[in-house]
C-alpha cells in the first residue's frame, strides 16, 4: 500500500508539473525574448497573463469532462494540445504569435493540473488526502526548483526557442505516463448522471458554499502573491540586480525549495493539530513575513540577500497554506470532485492573471513594487482566512 501511495504521488506530481514547466522553464529567458522579438517588459509579461487566463478557463472544461468521461481521456486531449502550443511558441517569429500560442499552450496545460487533484479526491480525504497532496507537491517541486535552472542552461546554450521545444518533449513524456502509469479512478458506474446540467448545478452549489469559496479564495490569493514574484522576478533579479540567467535560476530555486520543503510538514502537522489550526497559523506567518520584508526593503535594506531570504521565509509559510486549504475546499464535495477542482483551479489562475495584469499597469517594474504587491496580497490572504474560519466557528454545528 505504501509503495502504491508513493508511486501515485510520483505519477500525479510529474503530470501536475507539466503546465508549470511551461512557466518556470522560460522565466530566465523573458528578457532575452523581449530583446529578440523587440517587445517591452509589459508585452513580454502579457505572454504570462494570457497563459494563466487560458490555463484557468480550460479547467472549467476539463474538470467536468473528467467527471463525465473519466480522468484519462481529458488528460490525453489536454496534454496533446499543450504539445501543439509548445511547438507553435518555439517557431513564433514575433511577440504576437508567441502570445497566441501561449494561449493554446495554456488551454492544454490546465488538464493535468485540475485532473490530478480530482484523482487525489477520488482515492483519499482528510489527513490522508493532505499527505498525498504534500507528497504530490514534493514531486511537483521539480518544476519551480529545477526548471528555471534548466531553462537558464538551455537559453545560454541554444536560445529561447529551445526552451519551448524542451517543454514540448516533456508533454510527450506526460502522454506516456497517462498511458502506462496511471489507472482510471473514475469508473463508468460513477459517471452516470454526469453531464452539462449536472455540471452547472455543481458549479452553482459550489459558488453558494461559503466554506468552499472561502478556502478557495485563501488559496487563490496565496497563489496570486507567488505569481507577482513569478512575473517580476526575472526582470528584477537579472536587470536590476545584474544576475545572469543561471544565477537567477538558483535564486528562484531557493524560494521554490522553501515553499515545497515546508509543504512536506503539512501531513504531520494536520494529523497533530488539525487542518483549521494549521491554516490559521500559516496565513498569519505568511502575512507577517511579507509585511516585515516589504518594510525592511522600503527602509533601505535592499540587498539581494535580504530580498531572497525574506521571500524564502514568507513563501515557506505559503507552502503550508496551499495544500491545506485545497484539501479543505474539496473535502465535502467528493461526488463532484472534478467540477470542484476545476472551479478552484480556475479561480486561482484568474486571480493570478488579474494580479499580474494590475502589477503591470500600476508599477514600472523594480523590486519595490514587487515586494509591496506581495505584502498587500499576503495581508488580504490572512484577512480572508480569518473571516472564513471565524464564520465557520460561529456557525451552528461547526466543528
Amino acid at each position: 500500500m505504501k509503495h502504491s501511495f508513493l508511486r501515485l504521488a510520483l505519477v500525479l506530481g510529474l503530470l501536475s508539473a507539466i503546465g508549470p514547466f511551461a512557466i518556470d522553464m522560460y522565466l530566465p529567458s523573458l528578457p532575452a525574448i523581449g530583446r529578440a522579438l523587440r517587445a517591452d517588459t509589459h508585452t513580454v509579461q502579457l505572454s504570462l497573463t494570457v497563459f494563466f487566463l487560458s490555463f484557468a478557463l480550460s479547467q472549467v472544461l476539463y474538470g467536468p469532462a473528467s467527471d463525465m468521461f473519466g480522468r484519462k481521456a481529458p488528460l490525453y486531449a489536454g496534454i496533446a494540445l499543450f504539445v501543439v502550443g509548445s511547438v507553435g511558441c518555439a517557431l513564433a517569429p514575433d511577440i504576437g504569435t508567441l502570445v497566441a500560442f501561449r494561449f493554446v499552450q495554456g488551454l492544454g496545460g490546465g488538464a493535468p493540473n485540475v485532473i490530478t487533484r480530482a484523482v487525489v479526491r477520488d482515492l483519499h480525504t482528510g489527513a490522508e488526502a493532505t499527505r498525498l497532496m504534500s507528497l504530490l507537491m514534493l514531486v511537483f517541486s521539480v518544476s519551480p526548483i529545477l526548471a528555471p535552472l534548466a531553462g537558464s542552461f538551455i537559453v545560454e546554450a541554444a536560445g529561447w526557442p529551445a526552451v519551448f521545444w524542451t517543454v514540448g518533449v516533456i508533454g510527450l513524456l506526460g502522454l506516456g505516463l497517462v498511458a502506462f502509469a496511471l489507472e482510471e479512478t473514475r469508473p463508468p458506474a460513477e459517471r452516470h448522471g454526469s453531464g452539462l446540467g449536472s455540471t452547472l448545478r455543481a458549479f452553482w452549489l459550489l459558488l453558494r458554499d461559503p466554506h468552499f469559496m472561502g478556502m478557495t479564495g485563501v488559496a487563490s490569493l496565496g497563489v496570486a502573491a507567488f505569481f507577482i514574484y513569478l512575473s517580476n522576478s526575472s526582470f528584477v533579479l537579472i536587470e536590476q540586480y545584474g544576475l545572469t540567467p543561471r544565477e537567477y535560476g538558483l535564486a528562484f530555486a531557493a524560494n521554490a525549495a522553501s515553499f515545497i520543503g515546508v509543504s512536506q510538514l503539512t501531513g504531520r502537522l494536520t494529523l497533530r493539530h488539525g487542518l483549521r489550526r494549521v491554516v490559521t497559523v500559516a496565513v498569519a506567518g505568511f502575512a507577517l513575513a511579507m509585511v516585515a520584508g516589504a518594510a525592511l526593503h522600503l527602509a533601505g535594506a535592499t540587498q539581494l540577500a535580504m530580498l531572497v531570504v525574506g521571500l524564502m521565509i514568507g513563501f515557506g509559510f505559503l507552502g503550508l497554506v496551499i495544500p491545506t486549504t485545497s484539501v479543505m475546499a474539496l473535502d465535502h464535495h467528493g461526488e463532484i470532485a472534478g467540477a470542484a477542482s476545476a472551479l478552484m483551479g480556475m479561480i486561482q489562475m484568474v486571480a493570478g492573471a488579474v494580479v499580474i495584469a494590475l502589477m503591470g499597469v500600476v508599477s514600472g517594474g523594480g523590486s519595490r513594487p514587487m515586494v509591496i504587491g506581495i505584502a498587500v496580497v499576503a495581508v488580504l490572504t490572512w484577512a480572508l482566512a480569518w473571516i472564513s474560519l471565524r464564520g465557520e466557528h460561529a456557525a451552528p454545528g461547526a466543528p
